[in-house]
């Protein structure tokens, strides 16, 4: 298959630098047969919806062969599809009406670690220490007179030890493996050439299909330091990084991994690109996955976790810009995804929430529904209008909160499990998203059965409640994509505005004045005509606390 080409793709990789990214999570954004779980012709059946709302590409998280112990990003068959989603024929066929209505496709890769049931893994178990099948993993001894201690004391992303012991063919304990994460997610041992030959081939088994690109998930892990020494994160650390060297984040290894994959990518037409997720303590280390001859882009986590203050905002978006712009690179933005607590809530929280560690019942400084949803709206507002390229996660344009009110037996991320129940983890953004307010499950499908439950206000938030509503969130990100096309601003300059006031964020880009307002009070809007706005103006044409307004210069 060929992939989609258009006016922005005749300079390489010209289309990533400006698109607008939609991402889907299969397992809840749309279910065909009926089971409970999004699927892929389910994928397919909405693609309609998705090219009327404007994006330019979307990002689907993993749908490859997996027991599901964590959502899929446990990966036993790099090279199909689980049959949870449907089959290889069923992507083909998404891929070719995604490309039918210019919609390019982006599928998540997980290189770090594999499922514990891969092949792999498997052989590993039933072999000896010191054999080529451990070699491909992260086994060691362990430490102690008989081995019976890890061999550090790293602790795993989702709570616990990152290493599990296991029972050698003769029932003796044996070697300890490295997980970063689950311990049905064993680390790969990427200075092992055979892991790395594995991933060309499964990098171009999807390319030879046509996909257009790849989003690598935990792109600053793979490599490790050799040393393995003992490191104890701060405690008010990030799940996914830290604010010093981190032996198993960040390592310099890892860029020659992502220079072979360019240098694999650029032997096919149709401008491929890699895009990372690498959560690092700045915008500047983020920015070295990017550098011309490595990946094509790195998402903004800097800029997600920003709060709503325009001083903050003002500073994340200038070091954003710099740091991008001077390795070559657009910078990205994002506000939700299926890692964080969803930015209709997460923007009028009271309490402090960890990335990974979610909101529930019991916790703190639950948000205000609606504070949330008027900031989540003026924060993408902003967000749309800045250069570069912008990532939206499913329902997002639907302005859905986080689902605080899930039930303990409900919950299936990992990280409850680990922490018995200290952290709630990310059940509740990735609950299945409303299409059909009076159809079972919401029009998720036909059957009403939905594998996380379904709030009562989702009926309120469905897709049609909101379709043809000119002041509902989704007619407001459908006009923001529309005019963020029309104007050119993803390939845009941004010119900060003179004269803003301390509260608002305000500048310029091409012909568009872009005024947010963080603040309590009402903002004086600048000259121009207003194109559009997140909320209603003041009756004196003020600009509202939580409001951002696009204007046209006259």
């Amino acid at each position: 298959m060929t992939p989609v080409k258009d006016a922005a793709s005749t300079e390489s990789g010209a289309w990533h630098r400006s698109a607008a990214i939609y991402q889907i999570y299969p397992r809840s954004f749309s279910d065909a047969d009926g089971d409970g779980i999004g699927d892929l012709p389910g994928v397919t059946a909405r693609l309609d919806a998705l090219a009327d709302l404007g994006i330019d590409a979307i990002w689907l998280s993993p749908f490859m062969t997996s027991p599901q112990k964590d959502a899929g990003y446990d990966v036993a068959d790099y090279c199909d599809v689980d049959p949870l989603f449907g089959t290889l024929d069923d992507f083909d066929a998404m891929l070719a009406a995604s490309h039918a209505r210019s919609i390019r496709v982006i599928v998540d890769l997980v290189p770090n670690h594999s499922s514990d049931q891969h092949p792999w893994f498997q052989a590993a178990l039933a072999a000896a220490p010191g054999s080529r099948e451990r070699g491909r993993y992260m086994f060691r001894h362990g430490k102690g007179e008989h081995g019976e201690e890890p061999p550090n004391n790293w602790q795993s992303v989702f709570g616990g030890p990152a290493w599990t012991r296991v029972t050698e063919a003769d029932g003796s304990p044996g070697q300890w493996y490295l997980h970063l994460f689950d311990s049905a997610q064993p680390d790969f041992d990427w200075a092992n050439d055979e892991v790395r030959e594995e991933f060309r081939r499964i990098l171009r088994f999807w390319l030879d299909r046509g996909v257009d690109g790849f989003r690598v998930d935990v792109a600053h892990g793979l490599v490790k330091h050799d040393q393995l020494p003992d490191y104890t994160p701060p405690e008010d650390a990030a799940s996914m990084g830290g604010a010093e060297p981190v032996p198993y984040w960040g390592q310099e290894g890892v860029h020659e991994v992502y220079r072979d994959w360019r240098r694999l990518l650029e032997e096919y037409d149709g401008d491929r690109a890699l895009c990372a997720e690498a959560w690092m303590p700045t915008t500047e280390e983020i920015a070295l996955w990017v550098r011309p001859d490595e990946m094509h882009q790195a998402f903004n986590f800097n800029y997600l976790q920003t709060e709503w203050d325009a001083g903050r905002l003002r500073a994340v978006i200038d070091d954003s810009l710099a740091a991008f712009g001077a390795v070559g690179a657009p910078s990205t933005w994002v506000l939700s995804n299926h890692d964080v607590i969803r930015h209709a809530s997460r923007l009028a929280l009271g309490a402090d929430a960890p990335q990974g560690h979610g909101i529930g019942p019991l916790s703190p400084g639950k948000p205000d529904p609606v504070v949330g949803l008027r900031r989540a709206r003026a924060a993408t507002a902003l967000m749309l209008a800045l250069p570069g390229s912008a990532y939206i996660y499913q329902g997002e344009e639907l302005g859905l909160p986080e689902v605080i009110e899930l039930p303990d037996d409900a919950r299936q991320d990992p990280t409850w499990a680990r922490t018995a129940g200290e952290r709630y983890g990310r059940d509740g953004c990735r609950v299945p998203i409303p299409w059909e307010a009076d159809a079972p499950a919401y029009g998720f499908n036909a059957t009403g059965a939905s594998w996380l439950p379904q709030p009562d206000e989702w009926r309120q938030l469905a897709r049609d409640r909101q379709t043809g509503d000119a002041g509902s969130t989704l007619s407001l990100y459908r006009e923001l994509l529309q005019v963020r096309r029309a104007h050119g601003l993803g390939s845009g300059t941004l010119t900060w505005a003179d004269g803003a006031p301390s509260d608002a964020v305000a500048f310029r880009n091409g012909a568009v004045t872009v005024i947010a307002n963080t603040g309590a009070e009402p903002v004086v809007l600048p000259a121009g005509d207003v194109l559009l706005t997140s909320g209603p103006l003041a009756d004196d044409g003020a600009l509202p606390a939580d409001t951002t307004a696009w204007l046209l210069a006259r």
